[in-house]
């Protein structure tokens, strides 16, 4: 049983797994989706980016769109690629996703981790610096908050201890992410970069489309098609404002 939690913990946070590399080799000035597992190619499912590409081109832009997204990242993770994985490609505008790896804390080590993997004064200071760099490059930039995280027994199973609550419905999201997120939200309103908040739209979003939280999500963690589709409805009227 250890050695299958390790397992599932590896394939949830892991920064190397094949199918979650970004395609190479985007186009200049084009827009660069860069972010965690929650941004990255996830096998058939049509994930934001390739929905925003989709709906640019249906109305004649030549914009091109590149996942930038790998499973695992956290915002120190980004910031070691963000040159040869973003800047080297000389784009228009990137979407930036962090936050879920960051405030994880794994209390399924032994002996378990009692803080987040990224400290909340790393987190903000990492986005400062990306977002400053992209700009440098005469890159607009675009922040999201992230999905909200459901409880599933996999989850519950790894992560059902404390600062975790596994008796409550948020009580993997609340204990740590959604601090992250506000913390998000009051450095993109002092940047004034542009914030797509993801995760306050969930709960209309399913309440419109007759679900839960956790039916926009694939596996308590990731979006599933309908949940993408949201991140790409709220995406694309930011991205149309960001570059006019």
């Amino acid at each position: 049983m250890r050695l299958f939690l390790l397992l599932l913990s590896a394939s949830a946070f892991a920064a190397d797994s094949p199918t979650l590399r970004p395609k190479p080799e985007p186009k200049p000035g084009g827009i660069i989706m860069f972010g965690d597992s929650t941004t990255a190619p996830r096998g058939s499912l049509k994930v934001y980016a390739t929905r925003v590409e989709a709906a640019l081109q249906s109305v004649g832009s030549t914009l091109s769109v590149h996942n930038a997204g790998i499973g695992g990242n956290t915002t120190r993770d980004a910031r070691k690629r963000m040159q040869t994985d973003v800047l080297q490609y000389q784009p228009r505008l990137v979407v930036m996703q962090f936050g879920i790896n960051d405030s994880c804390v794994d209390v399924w080590k032994n002996p378990p981790a009692t803080a987040p993997r990224i400290a909340m004064e790393e987190y903000l200071l990492n986005l400062r610096i990306m977002i400053t760099a992209a700009q440098n490059a005469n890159a607009k930039v675009i922040l999201m908050t992230t999905n909200p995280l459901r409880w599933t027994p996999k989850l519950k199973e790894l992560y059902g201890k404390p600062p975790y609550h596994p008796e409550a419905e948020d009580g993997f999201d609340s204990a740590t992410l959604g601090g992250y997120n506000e913390a998000l939200r009051k450095l993109a309103a002092e940047l004034k970069v542009p914030l797509v908040d993801v995760r306050a739209a969930y709960p209309e979003f399913a309440k419109q489309h007759q679900t839960t939280i956790d039916g926009l999500l694939l596996d308590g963690m990731h979006p599933n098609d309908l949940g993408q589709e949201l991140v790409a409805e709220l995406l694309l009227p930011a991205i149309r404002a960001a570059l006019r």
